[in-house]
């Protein structure tokens, strides 16, 4: 296999409400705290990475694949940038059924260290443009029964991808979201998940955690809205691990 530095790292699961976009935000945030210049796109045309830091913008990710400049479109977010989703998005999905290399040759991030794409939760021409464009993959997990069996099936496609357009596309790591230690349920997932992936899962887990929820209705990354609380230690811990694994590969 081939490869390439990790600059832009994807966030997928075909299925949703895993905290995805939670992740995306979270992450973005402390990458960035920790010295990182971060790019985060909304790429799900849901708006929700958009929504959630407070924005609604006329312009966005459609017009850069229009031919717009990327420092003409990217909004200031806390620490970080986002390159926001606009209700246009929808109809670039079927503009791109046809165009699966259309982000990778229109991007332009080269002024960042580390770009994440927030994909929608299917496997749409969007989701397969941000395939196509990175270089990491991230798999948010909800510890629930069948995690295993869906984290497979993705695992299957980004092989496909692999193969067919982006040889340097790798897994970065397998993250378990919405943990809750006292359940004998969280734990067993856990341990299934780490019993067949075994390093590929991220030693640390997003607890469920009431500020972490909240923190999308105020606009804001749970760094600024609730930096003390057990969610942003869980993404602190997770930015260094995504610091070292980006290192490694």
């Amino acid at each position: 296999m081939l490869k390439a530095k990790v600059r832009r790292i994807a966030l997928v699961n075909q299925k949703g409400g895993v905290g995805k976009t939670t992740t995306a935000i979270n992450l973005a945030a402390y990458l960035a705290r920790m010295g990182k210049r971060v790019l985060l796109v909304d790429l799900d045309p849901q708006m929700n990475a958009t929504s959630g830091l407070g924005l609604r913008p006329e312009r966005g990710v459609y017009q850069l694949l229009q031919g717009e400049p990327l420092e003409t479109l990217v909004q200031p977010v806390d620490s970080f940038h986002l390159l926001p989703a606009t209700p246009e998005l929808v109809g670039a999905t079927v503009e791109l059924a046809e165009m699966p290399l259309a982000l990778a040759q229109t991007l332009g991030d080269e002024a960042y260290d580390l770009t994440l794409l927030d994909v929608p939760p299917s496997l749409s021409p969007l989701t397969l443009n941000a395939l196509a464009a990175a270089h990491g993959v991230v798999v948010p997990v909800q510890a629930e029964y069948y995690a295993l069996e869906g984290v497979a099936g993705l695992l299957s496609t980004l092989d496909e991808v692999r193969s067919r357009l982006n040889p340097c596309l790798r897994l970065l790591g397998i993250l378990i979201t919405m943990y809750d230690g006292r359940t004998l349920l969280s734990q067993q997932v856990e341990a299934q998940l780490r019993g067949h992936f075994g390093e590929k899962v991220f030693w640390t887990v997003i607890p469920r955690n009431v500020r972490l929820a909240e923190a999308p209705s105020f606009g804001k990354t749970i760094a600024q809205h609730a930096p003390t609380s057990p969610g942003a230690h869980a993404y602190r811990r997770l930015a260094e691990e995504v610091i070292a694994r980006v290192q490694e590969a």
